[in-house]
């Protein structure tokens, strides 16, 4: 093992050790390390950063600014070993994160989304896909939240689930209607009449018994928008199972602006039933959707009585 080799293991376990997942961060680093190594250098330069940062030539500049901080944590940390690296200067290379705009599902696109994955064969896959994608537009769960869910996670009886491994390592309760627990208890029947001996204790079953992975569902996802034939609207060529999510947060911010509820009383509690740990994530859907900026507009003509 060489030293910067050793350095960086060390370094992930003393930030690991703070409660820090880093799994991202290693992958990225290690691939840092091996650069290095490549070009015969035994430290961190920033000339050498820089050109490892910008290595993705088609990225976004966003994502070499991410690239570049995370190699500047690791250079930081070198550099209380061995004084001569150098640490990049927070001002190179500067960007923005510029957030695209989601799809906005409406229910009549979610029914065909639902009606492609019943549609599929066996009768086992098609309940898993038509009731996960409608667990994600009746919650709003990240899909890895959903994917993630063991049998024990599932309250059938009580109607909620609980969220072990959120994202920032957070867990919640995130309460269910009694049509999403009926249609999560139908799928368990399905399920297990099925696999009656499952590999895994995960609630949503691939066809070999495995737990349903990120890959194979984003891969069917796909095949399904384009059948349910939906296309995306801004930078994506289709929808994502991610803005399910979004759809979801839009929707309920929409039923609260008709009932005319206080949406600054209100943010909170989808702050936290999203599992959002800055509040400033669940403020954006004020502008994710032409319809709510729309009433949101109307809203301010009325208090400011027309006036310009």
């Amino acid at each position: 093992m060489t030293a910067l080799h050793s350095n960086l293991r060390d370094y992930l376990q003393v930030r690991r050790r703070l409660g820090f997942d880093l799994r991202n961060d290693e992958r990225l680093l290690q691939g840092f390390v091996e650069f290095l190594e490549r070009a015969g250098a035994k430290r961190v330069t920033t000339d050498l950063a820089l050109m490892w940062a910008k290595l993705p030539v088609d990225a976004r500049p966003y994502t070499w600014r991410q690239r570049l901080g995370i190699v500047r944590g690791f250079a930081r940390y070198l550099a209380t070993i061995d004084p001569a690296s150098e640490v990049p200067s927070k001002d190179l290379l500067p960007a923005q994160y510029v957030r695209v705009t989601p799809h906005i599902y409406s229910r009549a696109e979610i029914a065909a989304l639902m009606g492609a994955a019943r549609a599929l064969t066996p009768a086992p896959r098609a309940a898993t896909y038509e009731t996960l994608i409608g667990l994600l537009a009746a919650t709003g769960l990240r899909p890895g939240e959903a994917l993630g869910l063991d049998r024990q996670d599932v309250d059938l009886r009580g109607g909620a689930l609980h969220l072990r491994a959120a994202k920032q390592q957070k867990q919640r309760e995130v309460p269910l209607h009694q049509s999403t627990t009926d249609a999560l208890r139908k799928y368990a029947r399905v399920r297990d009449r099925r696999w009656s001996t499952p590999q895994t204790p995960a609630f949503f079953l691939n066809a070999s018994a495995g737990r349903l992975s990120r890959s194979e569902f984003n891969h069917r996802f796909a095949k399904l928008t384009a059948q349910a034939g939906l296309e995306g609207r801004g930078a994506r060529p289709r929808p994502r199972p991610h803005d399910l999510r979004h759809s979801f947060a839009v929707r309920t911010l929409l039923g609260w602006y008709r009932a005319g509820e206080d949406i600054d009383q209100q943010m909170p509690l989808l702050c936290t039933y999203l599992g959002h740990v800055n509040p400033a994530s669940t403020y954006w859907y004020l502008s994710a959707a032409p319809e709510l900026m729309g009433l949101v507009g109307q809203r301010l003509d009325r208090v400011l009585g027309g006036q310009p």
